[in-house]
């Protein structure tokens, strides 16, 4: 199993999440996060004073996926996260050692 934790553009998030529906994701923990890359920030006009935003809203997808999903999943949100501009966001992707339904106490894939 994979643990696939995505930061993307909030704009995106619909998007993202209809087309990991239509590969078989079957559920997603989304949070509103705030963060920085190698531009670390950006400058912006508001009622006419320029300020500058050092932390930027995105949105973070937390995904677990069976062996055989997961690369897919990655080439999903790549493919509709995108939008060819600077902050589009980051794929990470780890080992899940398990995975307990706390319903019905299935491990492992079955509680995917």
């Amino acid at each position: 199993m994979k643990f696939i934790i995505a930061v993307i553009k909030p704009f995106k998030l619909d998007e993202v999440r209809e087309a990991l529906g239509g590969i078989g994701v079957a559920g997603m923990t989304v949070t509103e996060v705030k963060g920085f890359g190698r531009q670390k920030g950006q400058t912006e006009i508001y009622r006419g004073a320029e300020y500058s935003t050092n932390m930027l809203p995105k949105v973070k997808l937390e995904i677990a996926a069976s062996d055989d999903l997961a690369p897919q999943v990655v080439e999903t949100i790549q493919q509709t996260a995108s939008t060819e501009a600077i902050g589009d966001g980051k794929i990470f992707v780890f080992d899940l050692a398990s995975a307990t339904r706390i319903r019905t106490g299935e491990t492992g894939d079955t509680a995917l």
